[in-house]
């Protein structure tokens, strides 16, 4: 059954026509508020956050967003264009009636799912794909493995987690459905499209033969306050002029405790300053990535009388021409 529409512009409070920039700035203002870390209802804090990232998943990438406004709201009208992947099967033998497979605790809505998200019988998989010789004389037949993707926090890649899941088969000839809930391990350091393998996990067997595997494919969530390049993150610092002439310390909140960040004088915008070893973990390694501040110089918009005037003497003064 074709999932229910997801308006993400309404959900991010933005206009059709919103730019990117208006975008980001709706998802970062909306993200810090609903952030379980500081959200006063944690339930409900999570599961708005959730929705929010999904929503700035698809509208935050421009071949997402493409896509989404192509499709529309009658993107599963019969004879339109095709939902995407979705978690549907032929039957494992290729043929008979489509079969529907439905996850919670992924993240990621049904309408994400069937749009923009996994599918089955993925062959780039470790053992995905066909069926030895022998089983097929035999008979047996191995499931086919399912693919999927899975929304990580960037909390849960600094830390590993263990993810609760449900997943529900639902029969086309009878409509019965079937649930059965598992918990995947998502490992300290997981980066954006890694693969976590949940073995037994995909379609049933056939004649005997053993269940596929499920195979979830990581999708870092956005943060408000971070970016993931990897193993290494990266945050803008809004600065003022006179911050970054002079030279201060500001505090960022990271990821796993603050840090005081040394800014020394004559900053230059979008320059990086690295903190090394505060980034995230690296997988299979005791090692962290880096965390690299980017400086991002603001300009007041608008002074008072009295401030206008010191903007003026300081242009008098200055012997600074950035045109030399």
């Amino acid at each position: 059954m074709p999932a229910a529409f997801k308006d993400y512009y309404q959900i991010l409070g933005v206009d059709r026509s919103a730019t990117s920039d208006e975008i980001k700035k709706a998802f970062r203002k909306l993200a810090r508020l609903h952030h379980p870390d500081v959200a006063k209802d944690k339930k409900a804090g999570e599961i708005k956050f959730k929705e929010i990232n999904e929503a700035y998943e698809v509208l935050g990438d421009p071949a997402n967003r493409k896509k989404y406004d192509e499709l529309g709201p009658n993107w599963n009208v019969p004879g339109g264009p095709p939902p995407g992947h979705g978690y549907h099967s032929q039957g494992t033998d290729g043929g008979g009636p489509e079969q529907e497979f439905h996850f919670e605790g992924t993240g990621f809505s049904d309408f994400f799912e069937q749009m923009f998200g996994g599918g089955r019988g993925f062959g780039g998989f470790p053992g995905a794909g066909g069926q030895p010789r022998s089983a097929r004389a035999s008979g047996k037949r191995h499931g086919q493995d399912i693919e999927g993707a899975i929304s990580v926090t960037l909390e849960e890649a600094m830390q590993g987690s263990i993810r609760p899941i449900s997943f529900q088969t639902v029969d086309p000839a009878t409509g019965a459905v079937k649930t059965e809930s598992f918990k995947v391990r998502i490992p300290k350091g997981a980066l954006e499209g890694q693969i976590i393998r949940v073995p037994g996990k995909g379609e049933a067997g056939v004649g005997g033969g053993d269940a596929g595997h499920l195979f979830l494919r990581v999708r870092l969530a956005s943060h408000p306050d971070f970016r993931a390049l990897g193993a290494d993150l990266y945050h803008d610092l809004a600065l003022a002029p006179w911050e970054a002439v002079l030279g201060t310390t500001v505090r960022v909140h990271g990821l796993d405790g603050d840090l005081d960040v040394k800014i020394p004088p004559g900053t230059a915008n979008g320059q990086r300053l690295r903190l090394r070893g505060r980034g995230l973990p690296k997988p299979k390694s005791e090692e962290r990535g880096d965390l690299y501040v980017v400086a991002d110089i603001q300009t007041p918009t608008h002074v008072g009388p009295a401030e206008k005037e010191l903007w003026e003497q300081l242009s008098r003064k200055s012997s600074f021409n950035p045109r030399d």
